[in-house]
């Protein structure tokens, strides 16, 4: 029997029975009851050092069809890992960004996006509390990012503006909901299910930041074909994985820029005679995406050098 993982609390897991695999055409409907079991994994993958992830496409056996108890087989090839936090199989990251109450984190959503691209896995930009933006700024985040090639959609989760236009987005895909905490994700998966299925968390109103309140990585399945994950808070969100030099890869309207460069092996960062900085005197690359671009550069290279050490 196969089942897709759907949550792990301290190495027991839940693994659902769907009827079709996530990311697979369906009609969307939920139909067939989906079966439940709490499972535990074989021993043999602690000593392989192979531990299950949410996400991850099973073979299990059934030890108490009653209670609905099963043990882990066999763990199906993986499309995508995520080491931190630890996902398998996600066909899409949804980059919650809000207007207000925290402010947008445009650095944080830049690292993601590059990470994103540098897994393969789609991208969705979600412009949250755009009621409590009364400037309007979240107008210029929008055409930044879509005229890149990115979907944005924008949403006041607590008036379930936006939903049905995130819903769509959302089929027929295993996505992970990632942002900082106070974003709004917890809100905005509890508004596409009409009920309180994650613990909303609230806002600090002395430092605006939000208080981290989803204590473990869960996927909640919309329809036969669309799962969603909520997971913690991405305080520890990390990118190292990519090197220094082949950030401006990632960052997709560079791509085609780098062409341009005089020199091979160009950083995009000292470099005078540079397709990148050519292209943002033109006019054609955002001048704040490429500052912030130099910023994870830097952060990634000092961590490199700490390394040698």
């Amino acid at each position: 029997m196969q089942g897709i993982i759907i949550e792990n609390v301290a190495n027991l897991y839940k693994v659902s029975l769907s009827p079709f695999k996530p990311g697979t055409s369906g009609d969307g409907t939920s139909g067939d009851t989906i079966a439940i079991y709490e499972a535990t994994a074989r021993g043999r993958f602690k000593r392989e050092e192979i531990s299950p992830v949410v996400g991850d496409l099973v073979e299990i056996e059934v030890t108490d069809e009653e209670n609905k108890k099963a043990v882990i087989d066999k763990i199906l090839d993986r499309k995508v890992y995520v080491k931190r936090p630890k996902l398998a199989n996600i066909t899409q990251i949804v980059f919650v960004v809000s207007s207000k109450d925290p402010k947008p984190d445009l650095l944080m959503l830049d690292k993601q996006l590059a990470f994103a691209q540098f897994l393969g896995i789609k991208s969705l930009i979600v412009l949250n509390k755009t009621d409590l933006d009364d400037k309007i700024e979240f107008e210029e985040i929008r055409k930044i990012y879509q005229n890149i090639g990115y979907k944005v959609v924008e949403t006041a989760a607590k008036n379930e503006i936006g939903i049905n236009s995130l819903k769509k987005e959302l089929r027929d895909n295993v996505n992970a909901f990632s942002g900082n905490s106070g974003v709004g994700k917890s809100t905005l998966i509890n508004a596409i299910f009409r009920q309180d299925v994650t613990l909303e968390g609230e806002i600090s109103q002395r430092n605006k930041r939000g208080k981290n309140t989803t204590t473990s990585i869960q996927l909640y399945q919309i329809d036969k074909t669309t799962y969603i994950a909520d997971t913690p808070g991405f305080s520890t969100f990390s990118i190292e994985e990519i090197e220094s030099k082949e950030l401006a890869n990632y960052f997709v309207e560079f791509r085609d820029k780098m062409l341009n460069c005089e020199f091979v092996g160009c950083t995009h960062i000292k470099e005078e005679k540079c397709g990148i900085k050519e292209a943002i005197q033109r006019g054609e690359i955002s001048q704040a995406r490429y500052d912030r671009f130099c910023k994870i550069y830097q952060q990634l290279k000092e961590r490199e050098e700490k390394k040698k050490w």
